[in-house]
């Protein structure tokens, strides 16, 4: 087995709030990571393009923990992306999230077998094209992507259409969001976070959840947190600190999951294949389960 196989079925994020720092701004490092659990160093949309060259070698020099980093790249096709890669190589990150993915991770066309990431490469894949929607499978099946994360602004943008989410005097369809009230997704963005955690989960690997984009709505951020944590997804991402409480509050297990899921993982130490616990038959679904609770409590 290759070390991206490993990978593939290992990697789960440090804890369930990810936050956005611009790799141009490096005094916002630090203090993005102490407010997290893990932040996401962006070359992409959050870093003025003229500054590109400057938030590479800010990249390069970070003295952040690596295996609390990512580093968003610009998308494969893009000019960006080779010196992206090439800053990232240069640095002690080894996941990153790569933008509108819409195929597995290659260069060229889908029979090429040149790969777009290095070998030792850790690969999140951003999902927010209709295109990268409809190859999902592909995507989440490639050995080196360990998760997928979606956007419902680009998507949406991409749609043609000019809101992902109903406003507050529209009326919305039966089950319109998490609270069921206006403020939730239209249609097409909630069967895509739906698509990206089915096949997150088809394919043994974790799935993120959308940013919150009104950054004041704290109540709203945490009804989707909630579901988001129940509904099976590893984490969601945040562009604001301030949102950070609310979603470690979300994903926060109760005490008798912590129990369940100590339990699950001591006896998965002891057994080699499925086993019994309490009447319940446990298996590789539930023991990463358990192993995402644990995630959650560290």
């Amino acid at each position: 087995m290759s070390n991206t196989e490993v990978s593939n079925t290992a990697w789960l994020p440090q804890g369930p709030a990810l936050l956005f720092a611009p790799a141009d701004r490096p005094e916002r490092f630090a203090k993005a990571a102490d407010r997290s659990d893990m932040v996401i160093l962006d070359l992409e949309d959050g870093c003025r393009a003229e500054n590109r060259a400057e938030a590479r070698k800010n990249v390069i020099h970070a003295d952040l923990d690596p295996e609390r980093t990512i580093v968003r790249i610009n998308p494969i096709d893009s000019p960006d992306f080779a010196e992206d890669l090439a800053a990232v190589t240069d640095s002690p990150f080894r996941t990153v999230m790569v933008p509108k993915v819409e195929s597995a991770l290659v260069l060229g066309d889908a029979s090429s077998n040149h790969r777009a990431l290095p070998e030792d490469f850790r690969a999140i894949a951003l999902i927010e094209t209709p295109r990268g929607v409809v190859n999902l499978a592909d995507i989440a099946a490639d050995p080196q992507v360990v998760a997928l994360f979606w956007g419902a602004e680009d998507l949406t943008a991409a749609l043609g259409g000019t809101s992902s989410r109903y406003a507050a005097d529209e009326v919305p369809t039966p089950g319109g969001g998490p609270s069921g009230h206006p403020g939730g997704y239209r249609e097409v963005p909630r069967l895509t976070r739906a698509m990206v955690l089915l096949h997150a989960a088809s394919a043994g690997i974790v799935a993120l959840d959308s940013i919150h984009a009104d950054t004041k709505d704290t109540q709203g951020a945490s009804a989707e947190a909630i579901d988001a944590a129940a509904s099976g997804f590893a984490a969601t991402v945040s562009i604001h600190p301030g949102l950070v409480p609310v979603i470690r509050e979300a994903y926060a297990p109760t005490e008798e999951q912590a129990t369940w899921a100590r339990r699950v993982i001591e006896g998965a130490a002891e057994n080699s294949g499925a086993f019994a616990l309490d009447g319940q038959m446990i298996d590789a679904p539930l023991l990463r389960q358990a192993e995402v609770i644990a995630a959650r409590i560290r």
